[in-house]
């Protein structure tokens, strides 16, 4: 069942998301030659901590494994779950950053590929093309739409860049937990799915390969890679569905790629 949220859900959520972002901004402030994902982590955690919210990542279980880090911090052909480590990020990376806190029950979760420096032509094609994404899927994220016209729109901007969609990893409701129905991919059919809501709240990532869709897990049971290492790109924001046009609870003017 998709969970509907009242008003006062709604804006507990709006505040959780606003901080889920203005630590997203600031975490990608930091992103630089020469940093380590670690301190990258570290400063996060810094950032959690002062604003009185803990992470939705730290510790999360499934299964067996427990997640080690505050963020998940993922470089180049990475393509999610990345964790922070004593790697050095290096001119002309792609870092992507995904941070979900809890704000007084209730989850925050967003996420941006960050450049460093100049990349090549194609991967800064790929960012581009995965941001368009992001912002067509939510284009039509209206009530009475259904998720699989969110799903075809991030599969035809992707398409249309000769691109592929990861197909493992999806998006998702989120809400008290990280993560709620429906389940989101960035691939499927429009009139097909669940329909849309007022009061559904839904992180909506598009996730987007230069190459392959396929994707292989790394030894540490949580870093997802490019299956022919080739870069990947991230973006996502949690938007709520109203009865009017969708609002962007983890909106953040300075991290849109320019």
């Amino acid at each position: 069942m998709i969970p509907i949220k009242n008003a006062k859900e709604i804006e507990k959520m709006r505040q959780a998301c606003r901080t889920a972002s203005d630590i997203l901004e600031r975490v990608s402030d930091l992103i630089r030659p020469g940093i380590t994902t670690k301190e990258v982590d570290q400063a996060a955690a810094d950032f959690m901590s002062e604003a009185g919210v803990k992470s939705a990542f730290l510790g999360y279980r499934l299964g067996h494994r427990v997640f080690p880090g505050n963020i998940c911090i993922s470089l180049n052909d990475e393509v999610v779950h990345g964790i922070g480590s004593q790697r050095r990020i290096q001119y002309g990376d792609v870092v992507k950053l995904d941070i979900g806190i809890i704000h007084d029950g209730w989850v925050g979760d967003n996420a941006t590929t960050v450049p460093v420096g100049i990349i090549d032509e194609r991967t800064d094609q790929l960012l581009r093309a995965t941001e368009n994404a992001l912002t067509r899927a939510i284009s039509v994220a209206y009530e009475g739409r259904r998720v699989g016209d969110i799903c075809a729109e991030i599969e035809d901007e992707a398409r249309r860049g000769g691109f592929s969609v990861v197909r493992e990893f999806v998006g998702h409701g989120v809400g008290r937990k990280m993560h709620e129905e429906p389940q989101i991919p960035n691939y499927g059919k429009r009139g097909s799915g669940p329909k849309l809501k007022a009061g559904m709240t839904l992180a909506i990532e598009p996730m987007i390969n230069i190459g392959t869709s396929d994707v292989r897990l790394l030894d540490d049971g949580w870093t997802v890679c490019t299956a022919d290492s080739l870069p990947s790109a991230h973006f996502e924001h949690t938007v709520l569905i109203t009865k009017d046009e969708p609002e962007i609870l983890t909106w953040r003017a300075k991290a849109q790629l320019r």
